[in-house]
C-alpha cells in the first residue's frame, strides 16, 4: 500500500505498521470516529446545499465567483489533505501517486467548471481513506493490546525498602516486589515459596498458573495471590514479551509475492495512466472535426479517476493485514505477510513429538501389580526410594503416589547405574528400576518388556516380582483434534523424534499420524525433511526445543511453540503458537487459505469492474460519477471484504 498511499521514508525504529503512513490514516487511534468524518460531514452538507441551489432553488446570485468560492468552501475540507499530500509525495521523488491522480482530476474538474463532481469525487475518496484507516485500526487493536502486557513502572527491593522505577532500568539480579494484580515487566526466577498468575498475555490460557520457587516467570504474567518476590534474569528488551511484540511490529515488513507485484505494477501502471490522459485530452485535436478541448479535458479526468489504483494497493495490504490480525488475535503470530501466502498451500505438516504433540511431561500411565502385594504400601516404598534420585521417572512417580512417607526406615540405598534404586525395608530388598535389574538379582517375571510401547519401571520386593509401572508424556488434549483437522485440510502428516521408534509409533497410531519416525538426532530430522522437500511438497515443521531450531529453518514455513518453546527455535520461526496447543497449526493454515482467498477476491473485483467503466468511459458513456464508483465504490468495496477475515472465526 505505501506506494500509493505513503511515500515517507520510514523511520528507523517504526512502531507502527508498515504502510499506513500517511495522514489520513496516521495516528487514528487517538481520534474519535466523529473527529475522524468531520471534514466529511462539512463537505457533504455544503455540497447537498450547493447541488439544492444549483438544480432546485436556482436563485440569481449563485453564480459566478459566488457559485465557484462556495464549492471551493466544500472542497478545502477534504482536498487540501490530499493536495498537501500530493505535494510532499512530488518532493520526496514519488511524482505518481495516487493523491496526484485525485488532485488532477479534481482540479481539472474545477478547471472545466464541473464544480460539484470535483467536489464529490474528493469527498468520495476521503470517506474511502477513512473507512480504510478505521479498518487498519481495528486490525491494529489486537496487536496493540499487547503492547499493553508490559508496564512501564516496576517495584524493586532496594535495602529490603520497595523503590518504583522504570522497567527498562531494572538490572538483571534485581528483585521485583509484585502485588496481587499486578503484572510482572520483566522475565525473572520466583523467589516466594508459591505463586498463581494469569498467563493468558502470553499463552492465551485463562486457567491460572501456579509456580513454585526457583521457576521461570514471564513478563507479562499477572500475580493473582499474595505479594511475590521474582529475581530479574534477563533485560527488558530481551524478555520474551519483548521479543513477541518485536515479531509483531516488524510482521508488514515482510511482503507476500501478491503484493511486492501490486507494488511494483502501481510504480509502472499510475504513470502510464497519466500519459493516457494527456495523450485523452490534446491527441483527438489531430483526428476529430469538431474538436472541444473542455470535453476530451472531461473524459481525461473521467478516464483518471476510473483507472486509479487504489483499490488495489489499499485492500490487498489490508487484507494481509486483516489475517496478520486475525493470528494474533487468537494467539498465532506470522511474521510477514508471505508466511500467510505459504502456509495456504503447505501439504506437509512435520512435527516434533514431546512439547509439541505431547505434554512434554512425563506421567505415570499404569500400575500393574500382583495381587498378592498390598498395591499403596508397595507405592509408599517406591516412592521413599525415589525420592533419593533426580531422574524425572522418580518425579513422575512422586506426582502420582504424593506425599513422602518418612516414616519408612530405607536402609543400606544403593543406586546400580544403567539399572535402578535398591534399599532394605523391614529387613527386606526393594528393587525398583528397569528389568536388567530384575535379571540381574535373578528375579522371575512372566512378561515380555519388549511388548510394552511406555517406559517401564519393574519392582521386586522380599526376591519376588511384585509387578510394573509404566511411564509416558502425556498426548495433548487437542492433539488428536487437531491430525483430523489437517486431513479435512488434505494435508499430510509426518511425526519425528528423538525418543525411541516404539514410543513415536504409538504416539502416531494413537492419533492417526500417516508417517512416524524414532530415535533422530537433530541432523537426521533435517535429512528427513530435505526427503520430504524433494519430492516437491510444501512443508510446514512445528517444534518447540533448541535441536528443532536447524530444521524450522530449513522447512518452507516453521512453526514454533511460543509458550515454553526455545527462544533460538522461536526467533528462527516463520510462525509462533502463543499457547502451545497443536490446534492453531490448522487454524493456522485455514487464517492463510482465507486472507488468500480474500485478496484474490479483491484483485478479480477490482481489474472487472474497472475494465467494465473504463470501456464505458472510452465510449464516452461513463460520466464523472461512473468513475468515482469504479474508483471509491470498489476500494470501499474491497476494504469491506478484507476486514471480514478480522471477523471470521477458524
Amino acid at each position: 500500500m505505501e506506494e500509493c498511499c505513503s511515500t515517507k521514508p520510514k523511520k528507523e525504529h517504526n512502531h507502527s505498521h508498515e504502510g499506513h503512513d500517511h495522514d489520513h490514516s496516521h495516528d487514528t487511534g487517538d481520534k474519535s470516529t466523529f473527529q475522524m468524518f468531520l471534514p466529511a460531514i462539512i463537505s457533504f452538507g455544503l455540497l447537498l446545499i450547493g447541488i439544492a441551489l444549483d438544480y432546485y432553488i436556482k436563485p440569481d446570485w449563485f453564480t459566478g465567483w459566488v457559485r465557484l468560492v462556495w464549492y471551493l468552501i466544500a472542497y478545502i475540507p477534504v482536498g487540501w489533505p490530499v493536495l498537501k499530500e500530493a505535494y510532499e509525495s512530488i518532493k520526496n521523488g514519488d511524482v505518481f501517486s495516487e493523491f496526484f491522480l485525485m488532485g488532477i482530476a479534481t482540479v481539472g474538474a474545477f478547471a472545466i467548471g464541473e464544480y460539484p463532481e470535483g467536489v464529490t469525487v474528493m469527498l468520495f475518496y476521503s470517506v474511502g481513506e477513512v473507512f480504510q484507516a478505521m479498518a487498519v485500526t481495528r486490525a491494529k487493536s489486537n496487536i496493540k493490546s499487547l503492547l499493553d502486557q508490559r508496564p512501564d513502572e516496576v517495584t524493586i527491593l532496594k535495602a529490603g525498602k520497595p523503590e518504583t522505577i522504570k522497567a527498562e532500568k531494572v538490572n538483571i539480579g534485581e528483585i521485583i516486589q509484585l502485588k496481587s494484580g499486578e503484572k510482572l515487566g520483566l522475565d525473572g526466577e520466583l523467589l516466594s515459596e508459591t505463586a498463581s498468575f494469569n498467563t493468558s498475555a502470553l499463552t492465551g490460557e485463562s486457567k491460572p498458573d501456579t509456580k513454585t520457587k526457583g521457576e521461570r516467570v514471564l513478563a507479562g504474567m499477572i500475580n493473582l495471590n499474595m505479594v511475590s518476590q521474582v529475581k530479574v534474569t534477563t533485560a527488558y528488551k530481551d524478555s520474551k514479551l519483548s521479543k513477541i511484540l518485536e515479531m509483531v511490529q516488524n510482521a508488514t515488513s515482510q511482503k507476500a509475492p501478491t503484493e511486492l507485484f501490486i507494488r511494483k505494477f502501481a510504480k509502472i501502471y499510475t504513470p502510464i495512466v497519466v500519459f493516457l490522459a494527456i495523450g485523452i485530452t490534446f491527441l483527438p485535436y489531430f483526428f476529430v472535426e469538431d474538436y472541444l478541448f473542455r470535453d476530451w479535458l472531461y473524459k481525461a479526468l473521467v478516464f483518471l479517476v476510473i483507472s486509479c489504483p487504489c483499490a488495489l494497493v489499499i485492500s490487498i495490504p489490508l487484507g494481509y493485514f486483516g489475517g496478520i490480525g486475525a493470528g494474533s488475535r487468537n494467539g498465532i503470530l506470522f511474521k510477514g505477510s508471505n508466511f500467510l501466502d505459504v502456509i495456504a498451500n503447505v501439504q506437509n505438516v512435520v512435527m516434533d513429538k514431546t512439547g509439541t504433540m505431547t505434554e512434554g511431561v512425563f506421567k505415570v500411565q499404569e500400575v500393574d501389580f500382583n495381587n498378592e502385594f498390598n498395591k499403596d504400601e508397595i507405592l509408599k516404598f517406591v516412592n521413599a526410594l525415589e525420592s533419593k534420585s533426580s531422574h524425572p521417572v522418580a518425579t513422575a512417580i512422586h506426582e502420582y503416589v504424593g506425599e513422602i512417607d518418612h516414616s519408612i526406615q530405607l536402609e543400606n540405598v544403593e543406586e546400580i547405574a544403567g539399572h535402578g534404586l535398591k534399599a532394605t525395608i523391614n529387613g527386606k530388598e526393594l528393587l525398583v528400576g528397569n528389568f536388567k535389574l530384575m535379571d540381574k538379582f535373578n528375579i522371575n517375571y512372566n512378561i515380555k518388556p519388549e511388548n510394552i510401547v511406555y517406559t517401564l519401571i519393574a519392582i521386586a520386593y522380599d526376591k519376588k516380582f511384585v509387578g510394573y509401572l509404566t511411564i509416558a508424556d502425556s498426548i495433548k488434549a487437542d492433539a488428536k483434534l487437531t491430525i483430523n483437522k489437517l486431513k479435512s485440510l488434505n494435508v499430510k502428516t509426518t511425526m519425528l523424534s528423538g525418543d525411541k521408534t516404539s514410543v513415536v509409533k504409538f504416539v502416531a497410531d494413537q492419533l492417526g499420524i500417516q508417517n512416524a519416525y524414532g530415535d533422530l538426532l537433530p541432523e537426521d530430522k533435517v535429512n528427513k525433511v530435505k526427503e520430504i522437500k524433494a519430492k516437491n511438497q510444501t512443508v510446514a515443521f512445528v517444534g518447540d526445543g533448541v535441536n528443532d531450531a536447524p530444521v524450522v529453518a530449513l522447512s518452507d514455513v516453521g512453526i514454533a511453540m511460543g509458550g515454553l518453546g526455545s527462544d533460538a527455535t522461536i526467533e528462527t520461526a516463520d510462525v509462533v503458537i502463543q499457547d502451545d496447543m497443536p490446534s492453531k497449526i490448522p487454524m493456522a493454515i485455514n487464517i492463510g487459505k482465507q486472507t488468500k482467498k480474500i485478496v484474490w477476491q479483491n484483485i478479480i473485483l477490482a481489474f472487472t469492474v474497472k475494465a467494465i467503466v473504463l470501456a464505458l468511459g472510452a465510449g464516452g458513456l461513463a460520466t464523472m460519477w461512473e468513475a468515482v464508483f469504479a474508483d471509491v465504490g470498489v476500494a470501499l468495496l474491497a476494504i469491506l471484504n478484507a476486514v471480514r477475515i478480522q471477523r471470521m472465526k477458524f
